[in-house]
């Protein structure tokens, strides 16, 4: 029997509205190293995003590897394998393998391909073994996926989602070969950071892959022999497939759209070559986000009025304090709004995050404008005509010239490459 920790999407160094969020980072993954010791599970597998930038700070760094080193010190026997996200420089995170494999950490973050672009398929296959040193599971540890990374496929129908099928075809085929040298009763684990059709995503924290969500893949692009697919991305906990597939979600939220997530750890057991059982672990809170009014917006005396009654514990330390995303329906300009509101939350133990104003008129064009899209050809759409009705909605007003030719050059450049 083999035993399997899945989580994703860390994405450690956010900042959350102008508010840093290592204080909750460093909580969860002192909990998950609790979890880690308490439990004892044989691998821990982390499916994308580690970070929330290509470049993060030295502070979110020194947390993730401190992490790392902690956990190795606490479980020698543990074996941790990441894959880097969309929202990670998958190169920057294989720099130290070389140091972290002596600690039994395997870090895929690239494609490797020789100079005739075959793709290295062994670079994705990590064996995992239980404690007495057996292989139990062969992990398939494919990270994001740009298409550059991919193969070609004659005559596909979309080269991008073609290419990653044909990916994890080839990867799938080269795990079963060396399952059949190590040990046939071994499980097939597989590790993507993609989004999948169907699956139910939070547009303010999850950056889209691909313009248009031609990125979604579908769940038969897994191979049935593999007895589990570890995704990340979506930061919802979700599961397709009979539970075979499944999101664990990310630990904390990421923006007032998961306010109401339950977010979790995934504990999995494999018995031989099948998944024997899921468990889903809750993560604590650690700091609550809240959105006043909680269901829509109101007009700002009513809010006001919602502030004023918010009673909270007072002894919380200051990075405990709950974030607030105040939702305001547009009666008119209000130059003062920013000033009421922050005057009713004095002395509270709030965090002022976010002030969203509201108009029932503007949010029913926009549904309009979204059908329309919906039923547009995007090849035919001018990405200036997109860019002034963003603009207008946002600052009401037509951009003067210089923004103009500025937005002019940028497209430009893009189509000089």
């Amino acid at each position: 029997m083999l035993t399997v920790f899945h989580t994703a999407d860390w994405h450690l160094g956010q900042s959350f509205c102008g508010f840093d969020r290592d204080y909750e980072h460093r909580c969860f993954l002192d909990w998950l190293l609790a979890e880690l010791q308490s439990q004892r599970p044989d691998a821990l597998i982390v499916a994308g995003d580690v970070f929330d930038t290509i470049n993060p700070s030295a502070a979110a760094q020194k947390r993730f590897y401190n992490f790392l080193a902690n956990a190795h010190a606490a479980l020698p026997g543990l074996q941790i394998v990441l894959t880097a996200g969309n929202h990670d420089a998958g190169a920057r995170l294989e720099a130290p393998a070389g140091l972290l494999d002596s600690l039994d950490i395997s870090v895929v973050g690239t494609v490797g391909q020789d100079d005739a672009g075959n793709i290295n398929l062994a670079k994705f296959l990590v064996p995992l073994k239980d404690r007495a040193g057996c292989v139990q599971a062969i992990a398939i540890a494919v990270p994001f996926l740009r298409p550059s990374d991919v193969p070609l496929v004659k005559n596909a129908v979309d080269p991008y989602l073609d290419g990653i099928r044909e990916l994890y075809r080839r990867t799938t085929a080269a795990a079963v070969t060396l399952r059949a040298e190590l040990n046939p009763d071994a499980a097939l684990i597989a590790l993507g950071h993609c989004h999948l059709h169907g699956g139910e995503e939070s547009r303010d924290s999850e950056r889209r892959l691909v313009i248009g969500g031609a990125e979604a893949i579908g769940p038969d692009i897994f191979d049935p022999q593999i007895a589990y697919v570890a995704l990340g991305h979506l930061h919802r906990a979700q599961k397709f497939d009979s539970g075979r597939i499944r999101y664990s979600g990310s630990p904390i939220p990421l923006s007032f759209a998961e306010a109401g997530y339950q977010h979790q750890l995934l504990k999995l057991t494999f018995e031989k070559t099948r998944l024997a059982t899921v468990e889903e672990i809750l993560i604590p809170r650690v700091a609550m986000m809240l959105r006043i009014p909680a269901t829509a917006a109101a007009v700002i005396d009513d809010v006001l009025g919602l502030l004023g009654s918010v009673r909270l514990d007072d002894t919380l330390p200051q990075e405990q304090h709950p974030f607030v995303e105040v939702r305001i329906l547009e009666e008119g300009p209000d130059p003062l709004r920013r000033r009421r509101i922050e005057h009713a939350m004095e002395g509270k133990q709030l965090r002022l995050a976010s002030i969203k104003v509201e108009s029932a008129e503007r949010d029913a064009a926009a549904g309009e404008a979204a059908a329309a899209f919906n039923q547009t050809d995007l090849k035919t759409i001018d990405p200036e005509d997109i860019f002034l009705d963003a603009y207008r909605e946002k600052f009401r007003s037509e951009p003067d010239s210089r923004v103009l030719e500025a937005f002019r050059e940028i497209l430009l450049q893009e189509a000089r490459g």
